[in-house]
């Protein structure tokens, strides 16, 4: 399982660069779409095998919706003006779900397929499109190496607390929602996503081209981002215990799903986004 891991890691980063520093940026909003598209799949299959009545179809087009909206309104308005649409998407998607159960008069579940419906909205698409306004809710650049960034932090948490939970761990975080994750294995990913933090800002004086940090953002962010990617993974291990499945999916070998991959970097992604916006120096 471990070499599967390791493989698949150095498949996905690979991945990862060249698709952000060698594709060209329209291509970019094709890799969100597929990543969006994909784990929000995965995430209906979870809901179907929890048996959580949805409109599977709805939550997937608004979904796709949200994320292409989000990118061509930040690519033609000025930074940031996208919002509006945004919520036009959702407002359309929450009055679409309602209406799609007054047309279903013999469906005694309404109240449990709207709640699936607009999770299968709000938990993957929702958080992910924050992706979409770091990479281009920008006026002089792009923020590729933002997204960058986050997701070095929070993998490198990922992989901190699994050699330091591997090895050292003894006591058990939330065995109810993960059995395998410790507090050991916590506070080493934390300290490694600090360290990687500290070190990056020491590597490019915290010049992302469109903000800047200080060392006090690295230690901040460093400590904040691995503690929200924890949280996010445990999201998708309560989703999994609920539906009683070890993995979301089996397309990536040793990691399960594509929802297995981004989940700790779904909650990671509104957080970097309100940090940068409120904290950050724009240059």
């Amino acid at each position: 399982m471990l070499k599967h891991r390791i493989y698949s890691g150095l498949l996905i980063s690979t991945v990862l660069f060249v698709a952000i520093f060698a594709l060209p940026p329209p291509m970019w909003l094709i890799v969100l779409l597929l990543i969006c598209g994909r784990g929000s799949w995965e995430l209906h299959a979870l809901l179907k095998a929890a048996k959580v009545p949805q409109e599977k179809s709805i939550a997937l087009i608004g979904g796709l919706l949200l994320i292409g909206g989000t990118w061509f309104q930040e690519r033609h308005t000025q930074a940031g003006e996208s919002s509006a649409l945004e919520w036009s998407i959702l407002f359309l998607v929450v009055t679409v779900t309602w209406w799609s159960q007054f047309r279903r008069p013999y469906n005694t579940h309404s109240l449990e397929t709207i709640a699936g419906t607009l999770l299968g909205i709000m938990y993957i698409p929702f958080l992910f499109n924050f992706f979409t306004k770091l990479l281009v809710g920008w006026e002089k650049s792009d923020g590729r190496l933002i997204v960058l960034y986050l997701i070095v932090i929070v993998k490198c948490t990922d992989i901190g607390a699994y050699f330091v939970g591997s090895k050292f761990g003894r006591h058990k975080l939330f065995p109810r929602i993960s059995p395998a994750k410790t507090w050991e294995g916590c506070v080493g990913g934390i300290l490694s996503g600090m360290i990687v933090s500290l070190s990056w800002y020491l590597c490019t004086r915290g010049d992302f081209f469109v903000v800047s940090m200080t060392i006090v953002d690295a230690l901040i962010l460093g400590v904040c981002l691995p503690v929200i990617g924890i949280v996010g993974d445990l999201t998708e291990s309560l989703l999994k215990r609920s539906a009683a499945v070890k993995d979301s999916g089996k397309i990536i070998k040793g990691m399960g799903g594509v929802l297995d991959v981004i989940d700790s970097l779904l909650f990671a992604g509104p957080a970097m986004y309100i940090y940068t916006h409120l904290f950050l120096e724009k240059i």
